[in-house]
């Protein structure tokens, strides 16, 4: 695995901290594949505009087979995503 340097959530400032704080989970952080793009908050902005399209865009699939798609792929790749 390749490893990225990142911004942590608790050094983080400006425009990363407003869209670490949207994007932090239940369980108080934000996901690596988010955190990638800290070092660009434009890309970080893309890829959640990206996605959120992708999962919630008008679609003639339900978000359910959406997000069942996602888990196929996710487990043929071996990704834990």
């Amino acid at each position: 695995m390749a490893w990225i340097k990142v911004i942590q959530k608790d050094a983080a400032g400006g425009e990363l901290k407003r869209w670490y704080d949207q994007l932090t989970e239940p369980w108080g952080g934000v996901d690596n594949i988010l955190k990638i793009h800290s070092l660009n908050p434009p890309s970080l902005r893309a890829h959640f505009e990206f996605c959120r399209t992708l999962m919630r865009g008008q679609s003639g699939l339900s978000r359910i087979q959406r997000e069942m798609i996602a888990v196929v792929v996710s487990d043929a790749n071996r990704c834990h995503y």
